[in-house]
């Protein structure tokens, strides 16, 4: 038997709650592992409150991170023992999640942990850092150096926004950090933010060549926002488009684009390829500075205060990562 959060809808209604489970209800998959350490995504807040139709099966373990060991494995890759990470490939939406004591999952699914990191500040990177790691190596492969001017950050205050203020100032680039909270610009700054703007800046409908600002932007509000932020992007910059944390749409020309020669580089975090993934891994050892990750993370236990802390996610009442302490 094993805890597990269980996601059910049925005739009766959508139930979520802590309860054991055999682990004979676990997926077929070629690796058992002990997750050791969850955490919360915007996604998985979305799972656990119901308010979007994130969950494709049901019943469903949530939890679209997980770090832990391998109990048991079939994949040549993958031996009892091994230090694993598991982030996204749709696991907590159609295939059982780590916000549990045991995952089954696929081994071309799972990443080897670095040995810089253990499980809970693997999951206080999580999805979320992972991603912002990919919008920095975007910027990287178009060629934004740090004295190609100042980086725009969206949705600072959330977990890509504030791993990615992190790695960006480590790496040397000025950031700009763009915030709804005025009162988190002290957490901002902390982080490595040279300076905080209102997002309420970006938030209204804008020309589509703006003033040149941005040599690159690191985006996770999608919409009015993301125009804007390709409108105020220099010549030959990068937008790297990771979130719709405002909106789907993309209200824009392609001016930007044409005139400018600026680039809209998407970042898909969820089906990304291993080898794409163990760069992004290698490059968080060496680039994210651990003081600043605990700076910005929160440990929770596996329990009530899970669907707590979704809560206020939904709301927009919590920044930077939670981690949800599991084995």
């Amino acid at each position: 038997m094993f805890r597990a959060i269980l996601l059910e809808k049925d005739d009766a209604g959508f139930r979520a709650g802590l309860t054991d489970l055999d682990e004979t209800r676990l997926p077929d998959a070629d690796v058992r592992v002990a997750v050791e350490a969850s955490t919360l995504n915007y996604k998985d807040a979305l799972a656990l409150t119901n308010r979007s139709p994130v969950v494709r099966q049901w019943p469903m373990v949530p939890g679209i991170d997980g770090a832990g060991t391998v109990l048991e494995s079939r994949h040549p890759d993958w031996r009892p023992g091994d230090a694993v990470v598991l982030n996204g490939w749709g696991v907590g939406e159609t295939h059982w999640g780590c916000l549990a004591e045991r995952a089954q999952l696929k081994g071309e699914w799972l990443v080897r942990r670095p040995d810089a990191f253990s499980a809970a500040q693997a999951m206080a990177i999580g999805t979320a850092g992972y991603t912002a790691m990919l919008c920095v190596l975007a910027l990287e492969d178009h060629g934004v150096a740090p004295a190609a001017g100042d980086i725009l950050v969206t949705g600072a205050t959330g977990g890509v926004g504030s791993v990615a203020v992190a790695l960006l100032h480590r790496l040397g680039f000025r950031v700009v950090a763009a915030t709804g909270k005025a009162d988190e610009a002290a957490y901002l700054q902390g982080l490595g933010a040279a300076a905080v703007i209102d997002r309420a800046e970006l938030m209204a409908p804008g020309k589509p060549l703006q003033k040149e600002r941005w040599a690159g932007v690191v985006d996770a509000l999608g919409g009015v926002a993301l125009a804007n932020a390709c409108a105020q992007t220099r010549y030959g910059g990068t937008v790297a488009a990771c979130g719709l944390a405002a909106a789907m749409d993309l209200p824009t020309s392609v001016a930007p684009f044409i005139l400018r020669g600026v680039t809209l580089a998407g970042i898909d975090s969820v089906m990304a390829p291993r080898s794409r993934r163990e760069r992004a891994w290698t490059r968080l050892a060496r680039d994210l500075d651990p003081a600043l990750l605990a700076q910005m993370t929160d440990a929770i236990d596996l329990g009530p205060a899970v669907f707590e802390r979704a809560e206020a996610l939904m709301a927009g009442r919590f920044r930077g990562r939670t981690v949800v302490a599991i084995g």
